[in-house]
């Protein structure tokens, strides 16, 4: 039956202050969700995308280019769902609350099997597992200054605005909880002009939060800076930093990998759930199995070189020398739980551990970013290493950077694909390469 869906009238905030928009209107008939997360349907022989829309649907749109804006959505699927956020839709958080859990897990699988095809790479592609745990225990807000105040909150999808927020149903209890005094962080830290990021981590010690782009003026303001202190007591914020220099510590931040405790410096990357590591940390672990000595490439804080360590010495490798820090600290603090680890700073994208170096180790892990780490797996290629536990948060670099592996003749296990980011495009894959 035709009508209307909250979705439809989402707008990004600010919008009406805008010019409306310029583009043809038409009904579309939508098929299958592109990798961004968009419904695609065919407009005058060209690929037109909307979000908002499942397959099978169909709905009345503005055609602007290669976009679509929906209007009206005449025929609605099954496998439609109420979002579970009343900032859905203006928030460019999530992109897929409307979906249903089991056809939303079965296309990021599908994700991973068609960007393995694309590059003629032939493995097991297994079942997504759902890594969202309690929620997402890092998150990063955006923080501007408006004439109603600050907006603390998301960028809006497909703009550049804040969407600001009041709750946020993906994140852990403890992160939610701690929005008050986040956004009164912002409140005084929010430069003049521009944009602050707030980066905000949930630990075992409690909320760490780090402001990044509060500019020099602001970060030295002694009132303010007594008045940080205050809402980091007031909100029982484990410790408060401004880029990357701590404000406040009421509570030491801990996470726990394996059988160490780490420290993670303000502003740290780490595994966007607690479930979401556990999950991807169980295979690599796995994996290397028996390895007598291994190298952990992209080791960040030690997400998998202090669990490798239970068994066999490591060698980790980070372009970041606080994360590094933080992972030979805690390693060294085990108490004699764990093997040997060393630490090496090195920018692996631009210089690559070589295959000289590699001829040291029989096993390596390699969790790279969103980009992929070419250079470093051409390295790997031509080493002498028989093990590789490939973790990637791209399924296309991933793809590209196993060709390489399997062309140098290792043999690719089951794929498993892992969902931390629930309602989003986002999918990690876990790989393991043996000859």
């Amino acid at each position: 039956m035709k009508r209307m869906n909250r979705l439809s009238r989402a707008r990004p905030a600010g919008r009406a202050e805008r010019a409306a928009p310029v583009g043809a209107e038409a009904v579309l008939a939508f098929g299958e969700i592109g990798a961004r997360g968009d419904a695609a349907a065919r407009h005058n022989d060209r690929p037109v995308y909307a979000p908002f829309l499942l397959p099978g649907e169909e709905a009345r749109v503005r055609v602007l280019g290669e976009r679509a804006e929906l209007m009206e959505i005449l025929q609605e699927s099954a496998e439609r769902q109420g979002p579970v956020c009343p900032h859905f839709g203006r928030c460019g958080g999530c992109q897929l609350q409307h979906w249903r859990e089991g056809p939303y897990l079965g296309w990021k699988r599908e994700l991973v099997v068609k960007a393995m095809a694309r590059r003629g790479v032939e493995a097991e592609v297994l079942d997504v597992v759902p890594a969202w745990g309690v929620g997402r225990r890092r998150a990063a807000f955006h923080a501007e200054r408006a004439r109603r105040g600050v907006a603390l909150g998301f960028v809006e999808r497909g703009g550049a605005r804040i969407t600001p927020i009041e709750a946020c149903p993906v994140l852990t209890r403890n992160l939610q909880t701690a929005l008050p005094a986040v956004r009164k962080v912002a409140e005084l830290f929010a430069p003049p002009r521009g944009e602050a990021s707030l980066t905000c981590l949930d630990t075992d010690a409690g909320v760490d939060v780090n402001v990044k782009g509060a500019g020099r003026a602001l970060a030295l303001d002694r009132a303010r800076l007594e008045a940080a202190v205050d809402i980091a007591d007031v909100g029982d914020l484990a410790r408060l930093s401004i880029d990357g220099d701590q404000i406040i510590q009421r509570r030491q931040p801990m996470l726990t990998m394996g059988d160490a405790r780490v420290t993670p410096p303000p502003g740290a990357f780490v595994q966007a759930t607690r479930a979401g590591e556990d999950a991807l940390a169980e295979r690599v672990v796995a994996a290397l199995g028996g390895a007598g000595r291994v190298a952990d490439l992209f080791s960040g804080c030690g997400t998998f070189a202090l669990r490798i360590a239970a068994f066999a010495p490591v060698h980790a490798l980070e372009g970041d020398a606080a994360m590094l820090e933080a992972l030979k600290h805690a390693a060294d603090g085990a108490g004699g739980a764990l093997r040997d680890v060393t630490t090496q700073r090195r920018d692996l994208l631009r210089t690559p551990f070589s295959a000289l170096e590699l001829k040291h180790y029989d096993a390596v892990v390699l969790d790279p970013p969103r980009a992929g780490a070419r250079l470093q797996t051409q390295q790997i290629a031509a080493s002498k290493v028989s093990r590789v536990a490939s973790v990637s948060c791209d399924p296309a670099t991933f793809a590209r950077d196993a060709r390489i592996l399997i062309d140098a003749g290792f043999a690719l296990g089951p794929v498993t694909p892992i969902d931390q980011f629930r309602y989003t495009a986002h999918v990690e894959v876990v790989g393991v390469f043996t000859r």
